[in-house]
């Protein structure tokens, strides 16, 4: 055996051997963690190090929704991660149409192909034109597909083809498996969100019986002229019990969802809260959702609708706006409401907050790490914009 191939071969070796390292890291990795946009990220990584591909994305596929959704991201050109409408899964994809017709499927599948999101781009891509499809199924149920790609692209072999599909495999598992663990969760937060309202009416209505005994004794005191004392200490029993009551429902609602969003998604329960706010007031609207497909955690839903509706009120109560829009944008790190009007505007600076809501818009995104700003003047209209960052957030 020469030099040169016995040089060859311990570099195959090695190569093989660091391969095997990577597969096996994925697979621990994605076999102890149930939180799946922590599996996206850690497995985007890794292939970039198994390969040196450093841009990848990866579109996942609800049950519930025929739309692809932007499930995790790392390294995005400027073109796309800047405008997050670019990679909204309901627009034209070449490897996304391929995907659902059934064309992409197995590792003689995993092809490189022409990203048509950059096809005819030139600034802000940083040389990217190419990416590799890995399409992700659990048995034949469709989940997604997995794109990486590098600037400097270079020949993808049979066995590289084959490392990819491998990984897709492993991702799979750990898709299904998170979506498994979360249906679990969500079933549980049903059974509890049962239990909450059972207890809330038990508690109420036990509250709201010894409440009408203090009135019923008041009453009675008063028709025996007793001591207008006695009277006095059981309308005060009543009346404490009265706030008692009040606070009790304001804290057991607070740990509800908010019920425009029980069996529907957040685009839907925006769409349907804009459509009867223009039949209320008369003006103009337009909804428009991107990456809307994206599953949000529960808490960022019932914040984002909210903050939505205390918006709509502002417009309809102060703007004397013809239009208004609301936009919701997801992206693997965020998710924005944007809300706008044309109508008179005001400057935030000289208006108390709390006269627009703005403190408990506030609360909510601050509550959630996130932000609200509001850009208003009295010739411009009004933009309210909340945004919840993603990363780090459970969705149970």
């Amino acid at each position: 055996m020469s030099e040169s191939s016995s040089v060859e071969k311990t570099g195959d070796l090695k190569r093989l051997n660091h391969e095997l390292s990577v597969l096996n890291g994925i697979a621990r990795e994605l076999n102890r963690s149930v939180n799946l946009d922590q599996a996206l990220r850690f497995t985007l990584s890794q292939v970039a190090d198994l390969l040196g591909l450093r841009t990848g994305w990866i579109w996942l596929v609800q049950e519930s929704s025929p739309e692809p959704y932007l499930a995790a991201a790392q390294n995005l050109p400027p073109v796309l991660a800047d405008e997050p409408r670019r990679m909204d899964g309901s627009g034209y994809c070449y490897c996304l149409d391929t995907y659902k017709k059934g064309d992409l499927e197995g590792a003689a599948n995993v092809n490189v192909m022409t990203c048509s999101r950059l096809d005819g781009l030139v600034d802000g891509t940083d040389g990217l034109r190419y990416h590799a499809s890995i399409p992700l199924y659990a048995g034949e149920k469709k989940l997604g597909v997995m794109n990486v790609a590098s600037p400097a692209w270079r020949g993808l072999g049979a066995e590289d083809l084959q490392l990819l599909n491998t990984v897709g495999d492993l991702l799979s598992i750990a898709v299904e498996r998170a979506r498994l663990f979360e249906r679990s969760a969500r079933l549980g937060a049903v059974e509890e969100r049962n239990r909450l309202a059972r207890e809330i009416h038990d508690t109420l209505a036990q509250n709201l019986t010894a409440t009408g005994l203090q009135i019923e004794s008041a009453e009675a005191l008063l028709e025996t002229h007793a001591d207008p004392e006695k009277v006095r200490a059981a309308l005060g029993r009543a009346l404490s019990l009265t706030h008692s009551n009040l606070d009790e429902a304001r804290r057991s609602v607070l740990d509800l969802r908010a019920a425009p969003l029980e069996n529907r998604s957040l685009p839907e329960a925006l769409k349907a809260l804009l459509d009867r706010w223009e039949t209320e007031t008369g003006v103009s609207t337009r909804f428009r959702s991107v990456n809307g497909s994206r599953p949000l955690p529960p808490g960022v839903e019932a914040a984002l609708y909210r903050v939505g509706q205390e918006a709509l009120n502002n417009v309809s109560r102060h703007a004397a706006a013809r239009r208004a829009s609301v936009r919701l944008v997801s992206t693997p790190e965020a998710a924005s409401l944007i809300v706008e009007d044309d109508g008179g505007g005001f400057d935030p600076s000289k208006v108390p907050e709390d006269r627009h809501g703005i403190v408990g818009m506030r609360e909510r995104m601050g509550m959630l790490g996130g932000a609200l700003r509001v850009d208003s003047g009295p010739e411009g209209g009004t933009r309210v914009e909340a945004t919840v960052p993603l990363e780090g957030i459970g969705r149970g």
